[in-house]
């Protein structure tokens, strides 16, 4: 009873939602003949001039004027949008709106889900779907949809497709950076279909894209991290001792300092640089990677048939395909079951042996114990091959005065990891120290490259992991009766899906010990069942309401029930107002619930860190500041990547949230449109990792996160996905349009999109304090996919000017992120700001030729640099996760249509 009146309570109290976006980005609306169609976040079809939804629309066109190559080009500019850069990124592409974490943005297709990408199962990687087959992108902006699933709590992104394709057309597209090295790209799709359904009733389609991007090293982009730039925000490469590096560092029992042979005569260019200390460490700029290499071939089909005006039966089947080559540095030298690599006086490649190594003071036979970074196998590759498919069955009609939608989904998503070079197994590379087959201190003879090639992994698989997604839907909606504003119309559902996931870390990881990573399995399996009702109430002409309620029933977790409620008001022609407010529910993913465990370290951490009890006195959070404990080597516990533990929590519980939004759009004058919306979002029990600043800034209170051995070495940080306290996040969304009268030299228009950030407050436990991280690298965390810090502007927009004469048109287009705190957790000297990000671009189309449409552009026109950073987390001091390094770049794509 308690629950039913704070329900009814909360739906109440809700009277603002569906409306809340009649003017939809004004600049991105599609036009069109009067249809009654159905728009993102309804059930309701109406007529599309009746829209009043918190929907952003991009057209297929717009991707093109805008010179947009992927999806995820679309991602990183849409202001509502806090998405990292996918350019490391082993799971591809996914979308942050809001900034409350990819796994709390629905995605869609045609609007129904896909089988969410295999390994975390919890989002959808958007590079697989076919971007040749868009018409356009739906963002709902409005969260926690009440139609499509209580999770949406940051919004929805519904990629809609071509419903009809006739004849044939092949574009082919190419990107050139102006700077030498990779980072170029080349796309090339072909569409072809036959029928029409006003003529034939019928359709079928087919289109195939394929989109390649080479591999850009940062050595080729070497200008943005240079010695003396990691200088000046206090990261001099030279702060670094000892570690892994080639030549290799060594300590032996007794004397705990490291050094190495070949530190006076400058370390061994170009794989390492002299570090401090008498050691040598890793040059990032010859083995980091700025951009990885990434592959996809989409391919989607779709036939209709057209029964009657209101029949239509739709089979559509989507096949997505990824290939992504991750690096990392070279194969080192750990430490196997215990023992550590070690170096025999009887090797002749000990200091001083018939090898050549130079004889070092102090040394009498003793053992070394070798830290050591594999020159000769260069970057350690990976190669990620992702595939998802889906076929999807919809029947829409109308029987009496109902309108009905039936649909049948099966989505597959597979994943498989493979070593692709550079990989031995930790034993051999230790066995072949001891006996002396392999030198630590220089690059390989004869004997030692045969030596590494017989105990390569290469071309291994490492790990298998599979989502499935199946389900049905169906719905019913017609219009009860009128009332002064229109129809009052009903809408009815029920949903029934079922997710699985089962993710393997193949027994072979455990001898590559150099990865990190430890053999385990996890799966696991969710139904759920939902019913879903929609009531749309046009009070008068002017002011209508819509409430919306979904009860959902998860096989885990029980049941619950969320409402919406929005509102629309239009005094006059010239001004609306709108709102609306909704409850959500968020059940772990399958992965974070019941993924794979392990009983010890499996990872490192992202950033380098003081160990607070092996590296202690120094400033906590603060790496490189605290002195090594005696008998403990300074690289290994001091300013270093620690041994971490991540993976699933079988005691994760549900997250909950409120939201509400209050907004209004006006036309000041004729041909200008202005709309600000304010949103609010506020979580608790949020599903996330703490972030690793957090645990190493207050280390007594988290000191139960810090697992040791028996001799009180560290085994690892505990970091798996935890239920932290709430987060609150609000801002105003900001859309103005002006289209100038039009004149003999054509048609002008300018744009802006924006979102003002007002507030986005973390609470890292229940009933602690919040703290805000709005333009700073606070404590946000909430559950991103990435390594990299989320990344919160004050301030993010999209700045367009666009001209159009006869067959002619061009673009300019600005996308700016506002400055930023940094981390500065460096000395007080070297505190700061990271400057504003501001990237323009430009494109140009002529459409004068029969059968051929042309687009040329420029991408990054001022050659903006990346936003540099003392972050501990970005190993070349640039924001990478969200500023391309690739620099000014050349577009051009061409267009036949037969």
């Amino acid at each position: 009873m308690n629950h039913a009146r704070k329900s009814a309570r909360n739906l109440a109290l809700s009277a603002i939602s569906l409306a809340v976006l009649a003017l939809t980005n004004p600049a991105w609306a599609q036009e069109g003949p009067m249809q009654r169609v159905e728009v993102t976040g309804s059930s309701i079809k109406r007529l599309a001039a009746e829209a009043a939804l918190p929907v952003t629309t991009v057209s297929a066109q717009e991707l093109t004027a805008r010179g947009m190559t992927t999806l995820a080009d679309l991602m990183m500019a849409l202001p509502q949008s806090s998405s990292l850069a996918p350019s490391n990124a082993g799971s591809g592409t996914n979308i942050n709106l809001r900034g409350l974490g990819v796994n709390r943005t629905l995605v869609l297709l045609n609007g129904r889900r896909l089988a969410n990408e295999a390994i975390a199962d919890g989002y959808a990687n958007l590079d697989v779907i076919p971007m040749s087959a868009i018409a356009r992108v739906e963002i709902l902006r409005d969260g926690a949809s009440s139609i499509y699933g209580s999770d949406a709590i940051g919004g929805v992104v519904n990629f809609i497709t071509r419903s009809t394709f006739e004849g044939a057309q092949v574009t082919a597209q190419y990107i050139q950076p102006e700077k030498h090295g990779g980072g170029d790209e080349q796309r090339i799709t072909l569409t072809a279909g036959k029928g029409s359904l006003a003529v034939d009733g019928w359709n079928v389609y087919a289109t195939v894209d394929a989109h390649r991007r080479s591999a850009l090293n940062a050595r080729d982009r070497a200008e943005l991290s240079t010695p003396e730039i990691l200088a000046s925000i206090g990261r001099a490469p030279t702060l670094g001792s000892g570690g892994y590096a080639a030549p290799a560092n060594y300590t032996t029992a007794t004397n705990k300092t490291a050094a190495n042979p070949y530190y006076a005569s400058g370390c061994l260019a170009p794989y390492s640089i002299q570090g401090g200390k008498n050691t040598c460490i890793l040059n990032n700029q010859e083995y980091g990677m700025a951009l990885y290499a990434n592959e996809q071939i989409t391919f989607y089909a779709r036939a209709t048939r057209q029964f009657s005006d209101d029949h239509k039966l739709t089979i559509d089947y989507m096949r997505g395909q990824e290939y992504i080559v991750a690096t990392r540095n070279p194969t080192q030298s750990v430490a196997v079951n215990g023992a550590a690599a070690t170096l025999p006086s009887s090797s002749k490649w000990y200091p001083g042996g018939a090898g050549g190594v130079p004889a070092m003071p102090g040394l009498s036979g003793q053992p070394l114990f070798v830290t050591w970074s594999v020159a000769d196998l260069g970057l350690a590759a990976t190669k990620d091959k992702q595939v998802n498919q889906r076929l999807a069955v919809s029947d829409e009609g109308r029987v009496g005065n109902w309108d009905y939608k039936a649909g049948l989904v099966y989505g597959l998503s597979t994943r498989k990891n493979y070593y692709k070079e550079g990989y031995v197994t930790g034993a051999g590379l230790n066995a072949g120290l001891a006996n002396g087959s392999l030198n630590p201190f220089g690059l390989q003879d004869a004997a030692g490259l045969a030596y590494l090639e017989s105990i390569s992994v290469d071309g291994r698989q490492n790990r298998d992991s599979t989502s499935t997604f199946a389900g049905v839907d169906a719905s019913l909606s017609r219009s009860l009766m009128e009332l002064g504003g229109g129809s009052l119309a009903l809408a009815v559902g029920v949903d029934l899906h079922r997710d699985t996931t089962e993710d393997e870390k193949l027994p072979i990881v455990n001898s590559v010990t150099y990865a990190n990573a430890a053999a385990a399995k996890g799966q696991g399996a969710r139904n759920v069942s939902a019913l879903y009702a929609e009531l749309d109430i046009p009070v008068t002409k002017t002011l209508t309401f819509n409430l919306a309620a979904r009860d959902d029933y998860f096989s885990d977790f029980g049941n619950t029930f969320n409402p919406k409620a929005s509102f629309r008001y239009e005094p006059t022609k010239s001004l609306m107002f709108r709102g609306s407010a909704n409850t959500g529910f968020r059940a772990p993913t399958l992965f974070d619930r019941y993924g794979y465990r392990t009983a010890g370290a499996n990872a490192t951490t992202n950033g380098r860190w003081d160990d607070p009890l092996l590296c202690p006195g120094g400033k906590p959070g603060v790496a490189g500041s605290g002195t090594a404990a005696p008998g403990r080597v300074a690289s290994e516990v001091c300013n270093a990547q620690l041994p971490k533990q991540v993976g699933s929590n079988p005691e994760l519980q549900p997250e909950k949230s409120k939201g509400w939004t209050l907004g209004v759009v006006m036309e000041p004058v004729r041909n200008a449109t202005l709309s600000l919306d304010y949103w609010n979002i506020r979580m608790t029990d949020m599903l996330a990792n703490l972030p690793e600043q957090a645990i190493f800034m207050n280390p007594t209170k988290y000191a139960d996160l810090f697992v040791r051995n028996p001799d009180g070495s560290l085994n690892y940080v505990k970091n798996i996905t935890m239920n932290l306290g709430g987060q609150k996040a609000a801002g105003i969304d900001v859309s103005a349009s002006y289209s100038f009268p039009k004149t003999a030299y054509g048609s002008f228009k300018t744009e802006l999109d924006g979102t003002w950030l007002t507030q986005f407050d973390n609470q890292l436990e229940r009933d602690s304090a919040f703290e805000s991280n709005v333009g700073r690298f606070g404590l946000a965390s909430n559950g991103t996919t990435s390594s990299f810090p989320i990344i919160t502007y004050r301030w993010k927009h999209t700045l367009k000017f666009a001209w159009n004469h006869r067959n002619m048109g061009a673009q300019l287009t600005q996308n700016y992120n506002s400055s930023y705190e940094d981390q500065n957790l460096v000395a007080a000297q070297y505190h700061r700001r990271i400057e504003p990000y501001r990237v323009w671009n430009l494109t140009a189309s002529y459409n004068g030729i029969p059968h051929v449409g042309i687009t040329a552009g420029v991408t990054n026109l001022t050659d903006e640099r990346p936003p540099i950073t003392n972050h501990s987390g970005y190993t070349y001091g640039y924001l990478s996760s969200a500023a391309n390094p690739i620099g000014r770049s050349y577009n051009l794509r061409v267009t036949y249509t037969f």
